[in-house]
């Protein structure tokens, strides 16, 4: 399904002349937050929107891929959410960029990715490990997919899914190699317990808070930290 015209979300916008962070909190009291909208024939244009409004936007079945009309004081335009801030704590929305987006231009967006079916490598003790959960997808505004299904009930144990195996909307293109892989049955990772050597005690050594016993003055290891696609942007991002 594809955004069409009647489908698009209109959202008003009022210019505000002033930045800095105390016109932010002057806008929040009255109802508003500070947002920014541009594009190639855009101008960095400091508005002002309703956080309500967005939030519904983005809580939406497109979320940030929903393309809208922005009216701002009577001039229309169509715009997408590229970025957006929410408070660390409260996580209510304090601020807004918008990128003037135009029907006959594509653009790069992250869709969803969701398997459909069962593998029947899972029935067989397999595990199935989702590579990428979104995404980058090129193509006009109003073709961008809500999410892309990839069918992994044929998976057998050790088989997986490529980009080239996708069925792709017709306009629709996802920016990753033909062979790459999407999603995989593979085994399950089987835990490692490693069990240390026994260490000679040392005749009146004293052992540290937290050591293993047989390993005086012997501080316990620390673990170490696991390990861990951002849309490609045409214009230079411009700040309030």
């Amino acid at each position: 399904m594809t955004a069409t015209a009647a489908s698009m979300p209109m959202l008003k916008a009022q210019n505000r002349a002033a930045a800095g962070k105390g016109e932010a909190r002057r806008l929040r009291r009255t109802g508003f937050v500070p947002a920014i909208a541009y594009g190639k024939d855009l101008p960095a244009t400091p508005i002002a929107v309703v956080p309500k409004e967005v939030t519904l936007i983005l809580k939406s079945e497109r979320g940030q891929n929903t393309v809208l009309e922005l009216d701002l004081g009577g001039k229309r335009f169509l715009a997408m959410i590229r970025e957006f801030a929410l408070h660390p704590v409260k996580r209510a929305l304090e601020h807004v960029d918008f990128i003037e987006v135009r029907l006959d231009k594509p653009v790069d967006v992250q869709v969803p990715l969701i398997a459909i079916g069962k593998a029947i490598g899972i029935t067989k003790g397999g595990v199935l490990r989702v590579v990428h959960r979104t995404l980058p997808v090129r193509c006009l505004p109003n073709l961008i997919p809500i999410k892309i299904e990839a069918d992994v009930a044929h998976l057998e144990l050790g088989q997986h899914v490529s980009t080239q195996e996708l069925k792709l909307p017709e306009g629709v293109a996802v920016r990753l190699p033909p062979e790459q892989t999407l999603i995989a049955v593979v085994a399950p990772e089987k835990e490692e317990v490693e069990v240390a050597a026994p260490v000679a005690a040392v005749p009146g050594a004293v052992p540290v808070a937290g050591a293993p016993v047989g390993a005086p003055g012997a501080a316990p290891a620390a673990a170490a930290p696991a390990a861990e696609a951002v849309p490609a942007k045409d214009e230079k991002k411009k700040k309030k």
